[in-house]
């Protein structure tokens, strides 16, 4: 059975900024466990952000929060031990949350927190990829 780095907010794990989650669908969690072994990670919390906390959005190669703090290398260290656990269980795909500033891959929020997406990946998407991961950021291509 293949392994699946999964951002733990779609499992159900309240580490989302705001304490909450976005999990997905029970029965496509379900369907997800029946094609690969599941291995949640927050790299947020990983890296040492409480939940809650204030929001963060990518700014260029920073991570900034609302309230104008760089929280760039606690995102860097989730990064880091993001990788070390996908290396550590073999993972070579990824399924993370899209937009996150850490997990957003091929668009994130752009720093102006107006809810703007633009082109770009959140640190632990870009990190996973120099790694070689495969990253989605939907699971419909994982169970086709």
């Amino acid at each position: 059975m293949e392994t699946l780095l999964i951002s733990a907010c779609l499992v159900g794990y309240n580490c989302k900024y705001n304490g909450g989650n976005n999990a997905l669908p029970p029965e496509v969690l379900a369907a997800l466990r029946e094609h690969y072994r599941l291995i949640p990670v927050c790299p947020e919390a990983a890296g040492g952000l409480p939940t809650p906390r204030v929001p963060s959005e990518r700014r260029g190669g920073s991570v900034v929060t609302r309230d104008g703090r760089d929280v760039t290398a606690a995102f860097r260290r989730g990064a880091e031990i993001a990788g070390k656990l996908a290396e550590r269980t073999g993972a070579r795909l990824a399924l993370l949350k899209s937009g996150s500033p850490s997990c957003g891959s091929g668009t994130v929020y752009d720093g102006s927190f107006t809810g703007t997406l633009t082109p770009g990946d959140g640190v632990t998407a870009e990190y996973l990829k120099n790694k070689n991961l495969t990253i989605f950021d939907n699971y419909s291509s994982l169970l086709a």
